[in-house]
Formats: structure tokens, sequence, C-alpha cells
């Protein structure tokens, strides 16, 4: 790949974060129910892919799915699994919490990253729901982050690449912005060349159908299909970003 480039992989278990390894990704965004957006994952699972990654591993702290205004103990819950991750070597977390009128939470924020430290933050796609980029983007620069995932307000990446863009260009360098969501092979080098970014993320997710011989599909979601990134997809992705 590329020095210039970095592929994050969303992996929602351990299957999927070695396939983005072996697929040639820079690190992983470590999360469970992929489905309803991500939420941490247990701490059985964070210790099995820390012993197996030799890439970045940056966990998801995110207590529920839903909206990310946080009551106390949630909060409580979410400092409970920083340290987790701190215990257990992690490289990085990736948190977002906004106020009710849908400011980022500085108080909030400045205390998990401080709590965090030395881990890198990451301030996810709770800021692609947020009330002004700009206002937001300056607030998660002064409360320590190191990294923006946004689609920049868009249900994907590809709509959003001319905000994503100016938020490059209004970072100049303070933050890493990361164009993620609808990343694929087919828009992976557009997004690149339009944005100028240079961290992209993505699941890279293929859909397979349960080995059970047993199934009942009368029954929605109940154990008919499982979610799990490609190594095939990833190294399909590495190797359009090596050639940029």
């Amino acid at each position: 790949m590329n020095a210039y480039y970095q592929l994050e992989i969303c992996a929602n278990s351990v299957t999927s974060a070695l396939a983005a390894q072996e697929g040639g990704a820079h690190r992983v965004e470590f999360c469970q129910n992929l489905e309803m957006g991500g939420t941490t994952p247990s701490p059985g699972k964070i210790r099995i892919a820390r012993e197996r990654l030799t890439i970045g591993m940056h966990v998801l702290i995110r207590p529920r799915a839903g909206d990310f205004l946080y009551t106390h103990t949630e909060l409580e819950e979410m400092k409970a699994d920083i340290l987790f991750c701190k215990e257990a070597n992690c490289d990085g977390i990736v948190i977002g919490l906004l106020d009710v009128d849908g400011r980022v939470d500085r108080k909030r924020l400045t205390e998990l990253v401080t709590l965090a430290h030395p881990m890198h933050v990451t301030f996810h796609r709770a800021f692609d729901v947020c009330r002004e980029p700009f206002e937001a983007l300056e607030a998660i620069i002064a409360c320590g982050c190191k990294r923006l995932l946004t689609s920049g307000m868009k249900d994907t990446a590809w709509e959003g690449t001319g905000l994503i863009k100016e938020l490059v260009e209004r970072a100049d360098g303070r933050i890493e912005i990361m164009p993620g969501s609808g990343i694929n092979e087919t828009n992976l080098a557009a997004i690149a060349q339009v944005t100028g970014a240079s961290d992209f993320h993505t699941s890279a997710k293929i859909i397979l159908n349960s080995k059970m011989n047993h199934q009942n599909k009368a029954v929605n979601g109940m154990g008919n299909e499982v979610w799990e990134s490609s190594k095939e997809k990833i190294r399909q992705l590495a190797d359009i970003l090596k050639n940029l």
C-alpha cells in the first residue's frame, strides 16, 4: 500500500479482524453488533483479538445503539471500557458524544480523551448527526482527538465528498479526516482523489448464509446469516490504495 494512505477495517469479530490483517489493512476498528451501527465488544473478544493482531487495534466505545446523548451510568460504562482497553494494550479507542442540542459534549469528551491517554482517540460518526460541522470539528480538535471518522453528514462518504473535502482543508493537518460509510472497490479511488483524505474506513463485509442444517426462516434475524469482513475485498481495497 502507498505509505501515504491507510486502510481501516470495521471488524465485528476476531475472524473479521484477522481477515483485515491478512488482507493488508493498516488497523481495525474493533466492535460488535455491526448491523446496529456497532457497539463495544466484550472483554473476551478484545483480549483474543489483541493477542492475535499485529496491526493497529482501535476499539469502539459505544455502550448501546441509538443516539449519542449518554446518561451518567452509560458514561461510567464507557470509562470502565476505556480502562479495560488500556490494560489490554489496545492502540486506541473510538468514541463520540453529543449534548442535548446536537453539539459536541466538550466536557465529557475531554474527560474520556484524558482517561484514554496515551491511546489514540478517534471521534466517530456521531459527528454526522451534529448540529454544525465546522463548530464540531474545532471542538473535536480542541478536546484532543487525533482522527475524525465521517461520511460528510450524508448516508455515504461518496455523497458527502464535498463536505469531507472542506473538512480536510479546514483541519489543515491538525486532525486526520477519515471518510467512511459505503466505501468499496468501485468508489475508493475517486473518494481519495476528490477529498484529499489519506485514511479510509470500511467494513468490506460480506453476508454469509448460516451453515446450520436446521433454520426457521419464519423468524427474521435469528441465526439465518452472518456478517463477516472479506479478506479478498480488503486485499482489493489495499491494492487500489497502493496504486494511487
